[in-house]
Formats: structure tokens, C-alpha cells, sequence
């Protein structure tokens, strides 16, 4: 690795930053957060998972509080709800409502499928390089900074 590289690293990640602001506006309300936690839970959910808000947290490396207040958003907006544990009603599920599950499934066919064809020429083995790399690059990041925090 170069400083030349690790410059146009850091200047693909910007780049990166600026493809996701091009992504078609939501509906009135609904951040990019939203989509993201939707598409964790459900994911979760497939592979028989109760999901927590810890486990949205812990999926995408976001702080516990910023995930509460999204959720709570998410769940007074009607596109998720909680339940408590039976074995413990200190713990509380996350579900995605049927309002959510429309909202999820509509973005995903709007901008997933539409994007699919335009991006056959990049290969999935290309594309699992980059994220790879990316959540390296990041992870020596965070662990930079916790450095610098003691």
C-alpha cells in the first residue's frame, strides 16, 4: 500500500458516500435508516432470529441510542412494532409491520431491480472485493480512532 493508494481509497469512499445520495428520494418521513434497519430485521428474521434492538446495533456497528431513537420513530410511524419476550418481558422484539413490509418490498423493487441491469457488468466476485475491503478499511479506521481516544 501506497499514500497515493490509501489516498484514492479514501477518495473511492467519497465517491461511494455521493452513489447512495443519488439514490431516488423516500417518501416524506421515511429516512435511509429506515430501509437499512427494515432490510437487517428482515434478514434476521429469515434466519430465525428474534431480533433486539442490540442486534440492529450490533449488525451495522451504529451506537445503541441512535438505533432506539430510529426505531422508535420506525414504530410510531407504523412500520415496526415491539413485543416482549414471554420469557422475559424486559426484553423486547422488533417486527416489521405489514405497512413496513410494503415500504421495504417497494423501494426494493423501485431502485434493487431497477439498478440490477445496469450493473451486470460488475462481478460478484468484484463486488465482495470491494466490500471486503471497505469493512477493513474501516474497522483499521475505528480502531485508529479508539487509539487516539486513550
Amino acid at each position: 500500500m501506497t499514500i497515493e493508494l490509501i489516498k484514492r481509497l479514501l477518495d473511492a469512499c467519497y465517491e461511494a458516500k455521493r452513489i447512495r445520495d443519488m439514490l431516488p428520494p423516500l417518501p416524506d418521513g421515511v429516512t435511509p435508516s429506515y430501509i437499512h434497519f427494515l432490510d437487517v430485521i428482515g434478514q434476521m428474521e429469515k434466519n430465525g432470529t428474534s431480533v433486539k434492538v442490540s442486534d440492529i446495533s450490533d449488525a451495522l456497528n451504529l451506537p445503541r441510542p441512535g438505533v432506539t431513537r430510529t426505531v422508535k420513530e420506525m414504530e410510531q410511524k407504523g412500520y415496526l412494532t415491539k413485543k416482549p419476550s414471554e420469557e422475559d418481558a424486559r426484553i423486547l422484539y422488533l417486527f416489521i409491520t405489514d405497512e413496513g413490509k410494503k415500504l421495504s418490498a417497494k423501494y426494493n423493487e423501485q431502485v434493487f431491480n431497477a439498478l440490477l441491469p445496469d450493473l451486470e457488468a460488475i462481478s460478484g466476485e468484484d463486488a465482495e472485493c470491494t466490500i471486503r475491503t471497505i469493512e477493513r478499511f474501516y474497522r483499521v479506521m475505528c480502531e485508529r480512532r479508539n487509539d487516539l481516544d486513550k
